[in-house]
């Protein structure tokens, strides 16, 4: 059901904006910060929610040219939670993510368009062995802030994906289970 969220995930991590940084700078996301939510469609009256944490990542930022951004992520699948022990299960066995084979997905950029505060995130999404090129949506980076010995940027990432596209499909026909998943990514970053 929710394969794709993830990843995610983590392509949220570009953009930031912000004088206060340099012209290019490394941010590493706050696995404590930083987390995917998703949701799906079950059958045509529900949805199914849940999320994925640990994300670990790099963030590479240059705020006068967000071409020279880039992003990257790590995503561990076993992490994925939906409030329901038995359905989380399912998920991590080889009906889905087989997180035993698969234990984490995996974001590269391959391009940063726009401007900051409104940026498109291109990149390689890799889950459950397949590879697809997927566009993430981020608006604006916070100010950067100081939070104790760190300075720390936020994002918020939006995106769609179709679990079709990583051989999700198979055990549920998209009647009984959506074949869209949305999800948001918050994020946070620090150097």
């Amino acid at each position: 059901m929710s394969r794709t969220h993830f990843p995610i995930v983590v392509t949220f991590l570009l953009f930031s904006g912000g004088s206060a940084l340099a012209q290019t700078s490394s941010w590493k996301l706050d696995t404590n910060h930083t987390q995917v939510d998703f949701q799906i469609r079950r059958v045509p009256v529900s949805t199914v929610r849940g999320s994925f944490g640990g994300i670990t990542g790099t963030v590479v930022w240059d705020e006068k040219d967000p071409s020279k951004c880039s992003v990257e992520a790590v995503i561990p699948t076993s992490s994925i939670s939906t409030n329901n022990e038995t359905r989380d299960k399912d998920l991590r066995s080889d009906n889905f993510f087989d997180v035993a084979k698969y234990p984490t997905m995996t974001f590269k950029s391959t391009a940063v368009t726009g401007t900051p505060g409104k940026l498109h995130v291109v990149g390689n999404l890799t889950l459950a062995g397949v590879t697809k090129l997927v566009t993430f949506e981020v608006e604006g980076a916070t100010t950067p802030a100081k939070m104790g010995s760190k300075l720390i940027l936020g994002f918020a990432v939006t995106g769609t994906i179709l679990r079709s596209d990583f051989n999700f499909a198979s055990k549920y026909p998209t009647l009984i289970l959506g074949d869209e998943i949305k999800f948001t990514i918050d994020a946070e970053a620090d150097k």
